[in-house]
């Protein structure tokens, strides 16, 4: 046992930080160290039930990271721009990560990056909560990190979440509000991040260094849904709405969320036959579905548009 590789995995009771914890603890040859602000928290002991050392930890604070880090043999980092709405407040974090990685010497880490859209356009598009992991990224590279940062797509849950269908009033119709057009949209399950990280972990030659676009599927709005009028048993339908008419919906972050389409719209590298290697089981939208009917039975009680 004290052979085992210790991995240190931030967000650990998040969506993907979660999702690699459990991966790796299936796995013989890795130890998970769980970083968590409350330790006390059911995800987090659930989490130690399944074999996790679980930690309280503090990426805003340089001391905490160090204490976290310290013996591991590699990191997980995943940032939550959401948490603050600050761009510049993942920026600190992900480089407090990188010089903590770099003075203790650490092997291996996988970040959760994504492109820096505004450096990509040449200042054409701002997508907030995509820079500052772009910045991050970059950062780890110019310090010479052993990294390999994973650009993560859409995620399908988000289809029963954020970005489910409405209901058209006075309709047993429902609407699936996305501006995307006709051009595809890369998709994966969140559960499945983990398994191809934890593939990086085990094999990380060809990979340091460089960004791995993951994505399960890609499909355009009229086939999301299709799929979704599949298991929904109604007939889900594209909205047609533009970028453009997307920004203008009023809602908090509305602009930042169009662009972030728009830049969608420009196909960034996600690899889904290197996806596949790194996780053969990744799943396939209709079979995600398929596995989360109460879910999808939830969406039937949506509010209107």
């Amino acid at each position: 046992m004290a052979s085992r590789k210790l991995i240190t995995v931030f967000g650990a009771t998040g969506a993907q930080g979660g999702s690699v914890a459990r991966a790796l603890l299936g796995k013989p040859d890795f130890a998970v160290r769980a970083v968590t602000r409350d330790v006390k928290r059911p995800s987090s002991l659930a989490l130690r039930d399944l074999g996790a050392t679980v930690v309280q930890g503090d990426l805003d604070s340089e001391k905490s990271v160090e204490e976290v880090m310290g013996g591991a043999h590699g990191v997980f980092l995943v940032t939550n721009f959401y948490e603050g709405f600050s761009k510049e407040k993942e920026i600190r974090q992900g480089k407090t990560v990188a010089d903590v990685a770099k003075r203790l010497g650490t092997k291996h880490v996988v970040y959760s990056g994504l492109e820096n859209v505004s450096v990509v356009t040449g200042g054409k598009l701002e997508v907030l909560h995509f820079d500052g992991k772009g910045e991050v990224e970059q950062y780890f590279w110019d310090q010479g990190v052993p990294v390999t940062s994973v650009r993560i797509p859409f995620y399908y849950e988000n289809f029963l979440t954020i970005m489910k269908p409405l209901k058209v009033p006075d309709s047993d119709h429902y609407i699936l509000v996305l501006p995307m057009g006709d051009i595809p949209m890369d998709g994966i399950s969140v559960a499945d991040i983990g398994p191809a990280v934890a593939r990086l972990f085990e094999s990380p030659q060809g990979f340091l260094g460089k960004p791995v676009g993951l994505t399960a599927q890609r499909l355009t709005v009229k086939q999301y849904a299709e799929v979704l009028s599949k298991h929904m048993g109604k007939t889900v339908m594209e909205s047609k709405i533009t970028p453009d008419m997307y920004a203008k919906l009023g809602f908090p972050g509305a602009k930042e969320l169009a662009d972030m389409f728009r830049y969608k719209w420009m196909k960034p590298y996600r690899d889904i036959e290197l996806t596949r290697q790194l996780n053969p089981n990744v799943r396939s939208f209709d079979q995600f579905l398929s596995e989360n009917k109460k879910a999808v039975k939830d969406i039937l009680k949506v509010t209107s548009l």
